[in-house]
């Protein structure tokens, strides 16, 4: 699996969330690819699942067919864990 996490500039907040959502996959026994990328790049990526805030969501549902994933606090583990579990959940559907 692959898992982006979106921020508007691709370096910071992205860089955090990346690091959090592999600290999750860490604790799930899950072994998945994880990149961190803008908004305008995550548009060009095969990807299974987006990582990003909510007010990015409406702008990357235009540009990608990726599912999408809002997370208000990128470094707060438990709520990453939880839309990690749920993109895990959605891609065996």
């Amino acid at each position: 699996m692959k898992f982006l996490a979106v921020c508007g500039f691709g370096v910071g907040s992205s860089m955090i969330l990346k690091m959090t959502i592999q600290k999750a996959l860490r604790e799930l026994d899950v072994d998945a690819d994880v990149v961190h990328t803008t908004i305008s790049e995550a548009a060009s990526e095969q990807a299974d699942a987006i990582f990003t805030s909510k007010e990015f969501v409406d702008d990357l549902e235009k540009r990608t067919k990726a599912k999408l994933y809002p997370v208000k606090t990128y470094s707060n583990l438990e709520e990453v864990k939880k839309q990690v579990q749920q993109a895990l959940e959605d891609h065996e559907e």
